[in-house]
């Protein structure tokens, strides 16, 4: 009986089931994928102890600046370390008005689209619908000039 069966499972059945099995795969939304940001070329430096961005010259400090794909939110961790982060919201980065602002606090920021909240000192989320971090770019302090790359 197994041979009958194999001779009736032809190569063309097994194509079939085989692409039926792939586009229904597909087809299907992957919510567990992270969305892309796409790609900005990030190379620039500023002087954070200068008046110009006097709102840096503290710890918890922060200032948004162009840059990056929606803008870039920089802030001071400490006295040597800042971080910096996109200001596309990791939920649904291409999504008119999908820009986070800094909250009243200082320390959080928030998407108005989505409502995800995200912390400023590593760029994770911890409330709304994402479930990814915010894209962060590398900084370099000399302690004079903070360099910020991708």
């Amino acid at each position: 009986m197994s041979m009958a069966l194999r001779r009736t499972v032809t190569p063309g059945l097994m194509f079939f089931l085989f692409a039926f099995g792939f586009l229904v795969s597909c087809s299907k939304k992957n919510d567990t994928q992270q969305p892309v940001i796409p790609y900005v070329m990030v190379n620039f430096f500023i002087m954070p102890n200068t008046t110009q961005f006097i709102e840096l010259n503290h710890i918890g400090g922060y200032v948004p600046v162009t840059g990056g794909y929606r803008g870039i939110i920089i802030y001071r961790k400490s006295e040597n370390e800042f971080m910096a982060f996109d200001r596309a919201c990791a939920y649904d980065p291409t999504a008119d008005s999908a820009q986070v602002r800094v909250d009243v606090s200082g320390i959080t920021c928030y998407c108005p689209k989505c409502k995800s909240k995200y912390i400023l000192l590593d760029g994770s989320p911890y409330e709304g619908p994402t479930q990814w971090p915010l894209k962060q770019y590398r900084t370099n302090y000399d302690g004079t000039y903070l360099y910020i790359t991708n």
